[in-house]
């Protein structure tokens, strides 16, 4: 990490990374020639860039068991890619956080708490993140925060992390969730957050989600509907713009069968999303339901 004066190497690749550019990400760092100190930093960045491209045979089929940050990485790649391999990752890392943890491997521990997250372990996902300083570590302890309704602890959070660096892209994204949890005059200041990164860097599927997000926030269905467009555009298969565009079509009334595909594409494409797993629940909870109700059939 650049000390404070001293030119970042890798800005710019991290910059495409927390902003959602993750093609760009990746271009970048096959560019790049770095000193080697920053070599292992630039990699780790580009692998989970591919990661977010969902496309883990790259990241399994090139990294092997060597520092645990890039252990972190390939153990996140396989968290995701193989469902039946998650119990025992589950057990190993349970295991391993258990023991002497080497606390300024950041990266593993973002790793880590971020399957436990995506898995609902929210305590385990703070307790991860607690021993680490990294701003990266704290951006997601706010998220956490906020998905627990601890808005008190997760404004804390935010302000450890613009003590550390205010202007930041991941503390803006950080200002930006906890200004939507608030809601109210402040889905406003939200969305002018991900505009300005968006003016500044360049228009995702990851900042244009957010932009949506606060304008149904505030009842503006029509707004987010060309807004959610363009992120189709950009992405035609992201997840959270397919979530979206499945609660707008509710809100703006469109036929059923629209919404269903929605439905349908993430079914396919991103069986294990949190949404999905919770859809599924929820479908089967109402078929329970019927069946209990279901007049009975006398003989």
């Amino acid at each position: 990490m650049a000390q404070q004066g001293e030119t970042d190497e890798l800005f710019d690749i991290k910059t495409s990374f927390y902003n959602g550019n993750y093609q760009r990400c990746i271009n970048e760092a096959q560019k790049l020639k770095v000193n080697p100190q920053l070599q292992e930093e630039k990699d780790i960045l580009m692998y989970r860039a591919y990661i977010a491209q969902r496309k883990y045979a790259v990241v399994l089929d090139e990294v092997n068991d060597s520092s645990d940050d890039l252990s972190g990485v390939r153990i996140f790649a396989e968290y995701l890619c193989d469902v039946k391999k998650r119990e025992k990752i589950l057990l190993d890392l349970d295991k391993k956080m258990s023991g002497n943890v080497d606390i300024s491997k950041s990266i593993f521990l973002y790793m880590a708490s971020s399957i436990f997250y995506l898995e609902g372990n929210y305590d385990a996902t703070l307790r991860t993140l607690h021993q680490s300083d990294a701003i990266e570590c704290i951006a997601l302890m706010v998220q956490t925060l906020l998905k627990i309704d601890r808005v008190d602890l997760a404004r804390k959070e935010l302000k450890r992390m613009q003590d550390l660096d205010e202007d930041h892209i991941l503390t803006q994204l950080a200002q930006a969730w906890f200004n939507l949890a608030l809601g109210g005059e402040k889905l406003q200041d939200a969305y002018y957050i991900f505009q300005e990164l968006t003016d500044k860097f360049s228009s995702t599927a990851l900042l244009l989600n957010g932009q949506a997000t606060c304008l149904m926030a505030q009842g503006k269905f029509e707004d987010a509907e060309s807004v959610l467009q363009e992120a189709m555009n950009a992405d035609s298969n992201n997840a959270e713009t397919l979530v979206n565009m499945v609660v707008l079509s509710q809100h703006l009334g469109k036929a059923p069968e629209v919404g269903n595909r929605y439905i349908s594409q993430l079914k396919d494409s991103h069986r294990s999303h949190p949404w999905i797993n919770e859809y599924y629940t929820k479908e089967n909870e109402f078929d329970r339901l019927c069946r209990n109700y279901a007049p009975s059939v006398s003989s």
